[in-house]
């Protein structure tokens, strides 16, 4: 029966440990500012759109 007692604990830490990262996450997603995320999602936006119209994408006619 010793070793159940063993599987449990390591459960019980695996557990422990999970709860620690994704509070750590949380914590880190949770500190930027509004205004950090609106300046990101911006500069992100302005990329996508310079890649969208980059003259190195040539449209092919499909064979």
């Amino acid at each position: 029966m010793r070793w159940w007692k063993i599987l449990g604990l390591a459960a019980f830490a695996g557990v422990a440990a999970t709860g620690v990262v994704i509070a750590r996450a949380e914590r880190r997603r949770r500190a930027y500012t509004p205004g950090e995320i609106r300046e990101r999602l911006r500069a992100r936006h302005a990329e996508a759109v310079a890649a969208a119209e980059s003259p190195d994408r040539t449209a092919q006619p499909p064979r």
